[in-house]
């Protein structure tokens, strides 16, 4: 009877020992079903080991051997993948260099005041005199020679000269990579895209602002400086769509008062080498038939060896690259 009892201790004992570890392993599923990284236990492993004494009779004995202690399985969550796309062009979403700065804005409020000034005084010398003939006529011709000046120097920033050129290597770099990038001229902001001529218009004007008093004069000089200083917004038109253009630009581009869309898409077409003026546009056709910017191109190779831009075949700079193809897809 004495050796009933431990063997009925030893049985209950590993009974309670197998119902624990049951229930141990029943909460591990819980646990594992509520979260991944949760301890994984491995199965008990019971072993039951008879040893025979000379001074007792058999005695069963039961032990467990507890799991081998392993590193708790951790479940890392994979990175969420974004598929990236690149592009190896120009993006103008976000640009920053397409933005206008408080700089800009203050060298577009002097130029405004520096073309202003002549114009104003223009106008009360002639309303003093009651000669209105000379200054009308003076800032028509301003006018017309804004459109001439502004063709030539389009021709020559174009064609000759990088952006290492001293003093024009940025409006250089600009205009040449404004063939390739057309479209992105439309995205400069008002300040940002005229800031350079209105300073390059301050000082040059202000001292004709200064000292001299002759309507006629101021006239042609207040007309002729503010349409150079404007014609790279005229030029931003050019290159906008209709519908997005105000109904008084779409009126004086087909007017010929400012230079048309039409019109300056030639210059963005093969052989690009025409088309230059970029105020009122009126001179292109003149010069380009009398074949002007050819004979100032042989002048300038047979006197300096040097090559103008179009004499060469177009290669990747000069062709237009469309603003769906260099904007990267939103994601």
């Amino acid at each position: 009877m004495s050796s009933i009892l431990p063997q009925n201790h030893a049985i209950r004992s590993s009974q309670r020992a197998l119902d624990k570890i049951g229930t141990i392993q029943r909460r591990s599923s819980t646990n594992r079903a509520m979260s991944i990284s949760s301890h994984v236990l491995l199965p008990a492993r019971v072993y039951c080991i008879s040893s025979s004494s000379s001074s007792s009779s058999n005695i069963a004995t039961i032990t467990t051997k507890p799991p081998p202690i392993s590193e708790p399985l951790t479940y890392d969550p994979l990175t969420p993948i974004t598929k990236i796309k690149t592009s190896n062009t120009r993006s103008v979403l976000n640009d920053p260099s397409l933005k206008s700065t408080w700089a800009h804005r203050a060298w577009m409020a002097s130029g405004c005041t520096t073309v202003l000034i002549p114009l104003v005084r223009s106008a009360a010398g002639a309303l003093d005199s009651h000669m209105w003939a000379g200054p009308l006529i003076a800032g028509c011709i301003g006018y017309i020679l804004s459109d001439l000046a502004s063709g030539i120097y389009h021709w020559g920033i174009d064609n000759y000269g990088s952006a290492k050129t001293p003093v024009f290597g940025t409006q250089i770099d600009a205009f040449q990579g404004h063939h390739k990038w057309p479209w992105t001229i439309t995205r400069r902001e008002f300040s940002n895209n005229l800031h350079s001529l209105a300073r390059a218009v301050t000082f040059t004007v202000l001292p004709i602002d200064l000292f001299c008093k002759d309507p006629t004069t101021l006239a042609f000089v207040g007309v002729c400086s503010g349409c150079i200083m404007f014609s790279q917004q005229f030029h931003s038109w050019a290159h906008g769509t209709k519908s997005k253009l105000p109904s008084m630009v779409l009126a004086l581009q087909d007017a010929g008062i400012l230079v048309s869309r039409e019109q300056h898409a030639a210059h963005h077409r093969v052989p690009y080498n025409n088309n230059y003026c970029i105020v009122s546009g009126i001179w292109n056709a003149i010069l380009d038939e009398s074949k002007f910017f050819e004979l100032l191109e042989m002048i300038f190779f047979f006197k300096f060896g040097v090559r103008p831009r179009s004499w060469s075949e177009p290669n990747s700079e000069w062709i237009e690259e469309t603003e769906i193809q260099s904007i990267p897809a939103s994601h």
